[in-house]
């Protein structure tokens, strides 16, 4: 369940239906937020799990392991603590000369003593249900804040005899809160380097972290490099020895073994084996690249299946195309796609050779083995092994120049 209160709309709008929403019409602090799942959970028995919205660094196993230690004690209520050096704006933890967890005071509350006091609450809890409601309608406001502190049940819990446990982690990031923009930034740091470093433990080789930015969802295989200022989004899974970057950015996209990429946008696309391409290079939606393919610079791909050993040199756009194999496209190739209201394909069968400065305007079939002279516009199919040639007569005009000059 989450508990919404201030921007509640969008909030839920994020949650949709991954889990229960309960909303805190009036925001009358933690304890009071905890409460509104009463309605929810009712007399439920089992272990209530509390965890703060405001903490993107948690880790599943070592809630786990809190989980398992609160079990383990049988306490009716534990906390996750942690040591910081500087805990200012935390609640600190009491405890007794035993050790025991007595309570919690927040900041706002706590003594110039209790402010030296350096293990924090968490805002993490586990606490046994029913008990946990019937220790929150117990609560009082009378407080610093004027608000009903979730902290307390922890006294409240010690004043009915129960067992309070306090259970420290060793990950103080883990449990870092947000607050701002700048500790967001952190976070984010953070969480970055933790991809990289379980990146880099399975093989791969990130030239310089501190410039380069893969999500938690992307894979990538053994003794690939990844150069600087390259991001690597969503569902991109790229293969072995590859060699991606500098300054590339690939969203869901499938890439091979042995793949040189450098200066390349990429998104929804596929690559398969042993491709090179760049520098600036643009992979569109729905793109395929075969084996040895071969992309050099300002070639943009969209919607396009690019047959095995295809070359695409360099200043082309190939739009909505199928090419087959073993293809060379002249410098500044362009398949003409869009006649002003509907999309069209263009067809260049294996083997086949596209001058320079050619535009083939779709829909159009280029035949196996063909030849299209440089400087074509092609409207009509060019059929195998011909030589297609679709541009004016050259004409010299003797003594033009002279004459030009004259007037």
């Amino acid at each position: 369940m989450v508990v919404v209160g201030f921007g509640a709309e969008q909030v839920e709008e994020f949650i949709a239906d991954k889990a229960k929403i309960v909303v805190q019409k009036e925001q009358l602090g933690t304890g009071h937020a905890v409460l509104q799942t009463r309605a929810v959970l009712g007399s439920t028995q089992g272990t209530a799990l509390i965890l703060c919205g405001d903490t993107p660094l948690l880790d599943g196993a070592e809630l786990k392991k809190f989980y398992e230690a609160h079990v383990k004690a049988g306490a009716a209520v534990s906390v996750l603590t942690a040591e910081t050096a500087n805990p200012f704006g935390y609640g600190r933890i009491l405890r007794d000369a035993n050790g025991q967890v007595t309570g919690i005071v927040e900041e706002k509350d706590a003594t110039p003593e209790q402010k030296q006091i350096h293990e924090i609450n968490t805002g993490i809890y586990c606490a046994q249900l029913p008990l946990m409601f019937e220790l929150l309608a117990t609560l009082s406001n009378n407080n610093a804040q004027g608000e009903y502190y979730l902290t307390d049940i922890l006294t409240k819990g010690k004043e009915q005899n129960k067992l309070i446990c306090g259970i420290k982690t060793q990950d103080f990031d883990m449990v870092m809160g947000i607050n701002s923009r700048k500790q967001m930034s952190v976070a984010e740091g953070i969480m970055r380097q933790r991809v990289l470093d379980k990146l880099m433990d399975s093989g791969v080789t990130i030239m310089d972290p501190a410039s380069t930015f893969i999500e938690k969802t992307v894979q990538i295989g053994a003794d690939t490099i990844i150069y600087p200022y390259t991001w690597l989004e969503g569902e991109t899974k790229i293969g072995e020895d590859c060699k991606i970057g500098p300054s590339t950015r690939l969203t869901n996209v499938k890439v091979g073994n042995n793949v040189t990429m450098q200066f390349t946008y990429g998104h929804e696309c596929k690559v398969e084996n042993n491709v090179t391409m760049g520098p600036y290079v643009h992979l569109r939606p729905d793109t395929v690249l075969h084996d040895k393919v071969k992309i050099g610079n300002f070639v943009e791909v969209k919607n396009s299946v690019i047959g095995e050993g295809t070359k695409l040199p360099h200043l082309s756009y190939i739009g909505d195309s199928d090419l087959g194999s073993g293809i060379n496209m002249g410098c500044g190739c362009i398949t003409v796609n869009y006649d002003g209201k509907k999309k069209h394909r263009t067809t260049i069968e294996d083997d086949a050779f596209v001058g320079c400065n050619s535009n083939l305007v779709a829909p159009v079939k280029v035949g196996k083995g063909s030849y299209i002279a440089a400087g074509s516009t092609i409207t009509k199919d060019v059929p195998a092994d011909a030589l297609g040639v679709g541009r004016g007569r050259q004409v010299n005009i003797e003594g033009w120049a002279e004459k030009y000059r004259k007037k």
